[in-house]
């Protein structure tokens, strides 16, 4: 294991993603080169367009880059197979979308109930990790209520402890707070923060909200040319 791997557990170097198209080659992601320290809170930001999302999901092996290099946990993201990408994603990375994509027929305890299983919890470990996940959001007193029982607030703290549940290294969130007021968002950003001081993760987001500015370590600003 060399230096870089040791002191960082992200680090990219002139990554891109470029998509085939009827008209040739479409830009997803310009090159960009940065390193992310373990148990760092950092915001992904720039213009509608830069590469946000399609950043966050070569990081979190959703997708793989088409240039550069990119390493997270000292894995090689272009190296992975279908099927190891997906077996490396459910075990290292929670995912918080801007659609939280919670099932609503579900309840609280029932949606954290799927991923645990997708993450291969052992079966004696679920209702502990559901109950400590749930906690931590502040929604141990919600376990059986239905997201639409549930505010805009409470339904995005569920989507938290959904990604909690499987206890991942890294988390990604993409535009988390976009569809959330200022008081909410100030609440949501307080969880992450939280998160990140108390049990040591590493969390990365996108956003174009400023209020993001106040809770993270660091900003990284993608460009669009």
């Amino acid at each position: 294991m060399n230096a870089i791997t040791q002191t960082y557990v992200i680090s990219a170097k002139d990554v891109t993603r470029t998509y085939q198209s009827e008209q040739g080659d479409v830009v997803g992601l310009q090159p960009i080169t940065f390193d992310i320290a373990p148990g760092s809170f950092i915001a992904f930001k720039g213009r509608s367009g830069s590469g946000k999302t399609t950043l966050l999901n070569c990081l979190g092996g959703l997708d793989a880059p088409t240039g550069g290099d990119l390493r997270v946990f000292d894995t090689d993201m272009s190296a992975m197979s279908d099927d190891y990408r997906t077996k490396w994603r459910r075990q290292h990375v929670g995912f918080i979308f801007q659609q939280m994509g919670l099932l609503h027929r579900f309840s609280a305890y029932e949606n954290l109930d799927v991923m645990a299983r997708l993450g291969q919890v052992p079966r004696r470990e679920r209702k502990e990790r559901i109950l400590h996940s749930l906690s931590l959001v502040g929604l141990r007193d919600y376990i059986d209520h239905r997201p639409f029982e549930m505010s805009g607030g409470q339904q995005q703290r569920v989507a938290i402890a959904r990604a909690l549940v499987a206890q991942p290294k890294l988390i990604l969130a993409d535009e988390p707070t976009s569809e959330l007021d200022s008081e909410t968002t100030h609440e949501i950003l307080e969880v992450f923060r939280t998160i990140v001081d108390e049990q040591g993760v590493t969390f990365l987001l996108s956003s174009h909200d400023p209020i993001v500015d106040e809770y993270v370590d660091d900003t990284i600003f993608l460009t669009k040319h």
